[in-house]
């Protein structure tokens, strides 16, 4: 159980809370759809019982092929983001690249997302901790869950008290990621709640050439794997037509299989929470 609890506007993650959601689309690539995706993860998570904070990333500054779509923009996308807040209530959650972003995206986001191969960057996790905003850090895919405990040392360093580690897989060779369970228990020694990426973690970077590949059948298997380990939030990317999306198609899941989803991984997670205490009785 994570000794910390951190709250992304009223969501609390952590510390004993029921476990929380993340999800979205990959990146934003309209208002409609974005509203279609809010509220559909807003009705999936309240009938799962658990708090749901709205994820799209405004710019995807690490695709594959410098002809990929990488989104609206900054401008554009916090637009959109707040436009989300506004219409469902949720909590919006999008990534930083650069140290002159942090202060800006800030303006608007509810928490700032470190993106997995910038999770070593001091000055930008610095930039990101001085905002006074909750952090999620994506562990490196070159990363030993261990060494997260530097990344979150450093957010606490500029200020930053409200962190959370996710889990979004371990490069294992060539265009394939593992994700490894006892990572999720390693991560949480230091203390700060852990999320675990269900769809990011069956990613196969590079996979297709010129962008990366996934396997969404593998969502499911992971999350519940994710669930009897316990974790304090899952990460899920989702879209109402994943094959047409313009990033990361092959990992999200269809919006409609998010409900039944989340109502599995709130029953697994409350067998794990009952287990758990007649452990320790």
């Amino acid at each position: 159980m994570s000794q910390r609890q951190v709250r992304i506007g009223g969501v609390p993650i952590g510390g004993g809370a029921p476990p929380a959601v993340i999800a979205g689309p990959c990146v934003l690539e309209s208002e409609a759809l974005a509203l279609e995706c809010a509220h559909a993860v807003k009705e999936a998570a309240r009938a799962a019982g658990m708090g749901a904070v709205f994820k799209g990333s405004y710019d995807k500054a690490n695709r594959s092929s410098g002809a990929s779509y990488r989104g609206p923009g900054m401008r554009e996308g916090l637009r959109i983001l707040a436009a989300v807040r506004g219409a469902t209530g949720l909590p919006v959650l999008s990534d930083v690249h650069t140290v002159e972003e942090a202060a800006e995206a800030a303006q608007v986001l509810d928490a700032l997302q470190i993106p997995a191969f910038l999770s070593r960057q001091t000055d930008l996790l610095l930039a990101a901790g001085r905002t006074g905003k909750p952090v999620n850090v994506k562990k490196g895919q070159f990363l030993a869950p261990q060494d997260m405990s530097h990344a979150a040392a450093k957010l606490a360093e500029a200020g930053c008290a409200q962190i959370l580690l996710t889990e979004r897989g371990a490069s294992f060779g060539y265009h394939n990621l593992v994700a490894d369970m006892r990572s999720l228990v390693l991560m949480r020694e230091p203390g700060w709640p852990v999320v675990f990426d269900a769809t990011h973690s069956v990613q196969a970077p590079g996979g297709l050439g010129d962008r990366s590949g996934g396997d969404r059948r593998m969502v499911a298997p992971l999350a519940r794997a994710a669930a009897a380990v316990g974790v304090d939030a899952f990460f899920l990317e989702c879209h109402p037509r994943p094959d047409e999306a313009l990033s990361d198609g092959p990992n999200m899941i269809p919006l409609q299989d998010l409900r039944p989803l989340l109502e599995t991984l709130a029953a697994l997670d409350a067998v794990r929470r009952k287990a758990e205490a007649g452990e320790g009785a």
